[in-house]
């Protein structure tokens, strides 16, 4: 599997629109768990593959290489870190938390009313 980048074909979209190849990397198992996991601090291989819940190391190796090649993580001398473009990511992914809490409390409110399982 290559490694979805615009304006070239990817996961949902021939034509590789900047959105769609950003909604298939982030969509990769672990990439949004791995920038999550370096929004607060720079870590570590091993911090990492710890924090990701015993990741295998040949799963993070390849979902770093994704983030690398596409400028939204990089490696420092400390270890892993987002780029100045993975911090503003960042900003856009917080207000997403939020709304899905929203919408995971309306899903029960309207389960619960509408009896259905």
């Amino acid at each position: 599997m290559s490694i979805p980048m615009p304006n070239q074909p990817v996961r949902g979209s021939k034509t590789g629109k900047p959105i769609m190849a950003l909604l298939d990397l982030l969509g990769r198992t672990w990439s949004l768990g791995i920038i999550w996991n370096l929004s607060k601090q720079v870590l570590t291989f091993r911090e990492l593959q710890n924090r990701c819940d015993g990741i295998s190391p040949t799963l993070l190796n390849t979902r770093l290489k994704e983030l690398r090649v596409t400028n939204i993580i990089e490696k420092t001398g400390k270890g892993y870190a987002l780029t100045a473009i993975g911090e503003e990511l960042l900003l856009l992914i917080y207000p997403m938390g939020d709304w899905a809490n929203m919408w995971g409390e309306h899903l029960i409110t309207v389960k619960g009313s509408n009896h259905e399982g």
